[in-house]
C-alpha cells in the first residue's frame, strides 16, 4: 500500500444516478458528494412541488452521509441548484431545522440554474476522528 487512503464509492438504496457514477466519494475523512437529486425515493422522477423536491434532497444527503460513516454535524459545504428562486424560502426551512445553531452552520452557495431536474445540491464533508483513524 502506498500510504495513500483508499476510495471508497458511496451509494444508498433508492437513490442512484443515471451514468455510471456513485452518489458521493470517500478518500480519508473527506466526502464530496455527486449531484444529488431530488427524486422521489427509488425512482428518478422529480416532484413538481419545491417544498418535497428539498425534502428528498435533504433526506438522500442525509442517507449519503450515514453511508459514508458521516452525520450533518461533519457538512463543511453544500451548494443548491436550483431553477426558480422562491425555492430559497424552502431550502431555508430545512437549512435552519438540520443546522439550528446559526455559529456552527457550514457554508452555503445557492445558484439559480435552469434544470428539468429541478432543485439539486452537493455538498462536501470533512470527518474530524480524535484519533487519526481515517480509514474508509
Amino acid at each position: 500500500m502506498s500510504g495513500h487512503a483508499e476510495r471508497r464509492a458511496i451509494d444508498i438504496d433508492g437513490f442512484g444516478h443515471r451514468n455510471p457514477i456513485p452518489a458521493a466519494s470517500r478518500i480519508g475523512p473527506i466526502i464530496f458528494s455527486s449531484m444529488v437529486v431530488g427524486y422521489d425515493a427509488g425512482t428518478t422522477s422529480v416532484p413538481d412541488s419545491a417544498k418535497a423536491q428539498v425534502a428528498n434532497l435533504f433526506e438522500h444527503a442525509g442517507a449519503i452521509l450515514a453511508a459514508a460513516g458521516a452525520t450533518w454535524n461533519d457538512v463543511v459545504r453544500m451548494t443548491f441548484y436550483t431553477p426558480d428562486p422562491a425555492a430559497r424560502a424552502d431550502i431555508n426551512l430545512l437549512w435552519t431545522a438540520t443546522f439550528s445553531d446559526p455559529v456552527r452552520r457550514p457554508a452555503r452557495v445557492t445558484h439559480e440554474v435552469a434544470s428539468d431536474l429541478g432543485i439539486r445540491c452537493e455538498f462536501i464533508a470533512y470527518i474530524a476522528h480524535e484519533n487519526g483513524d481515517y480509514t474508509c
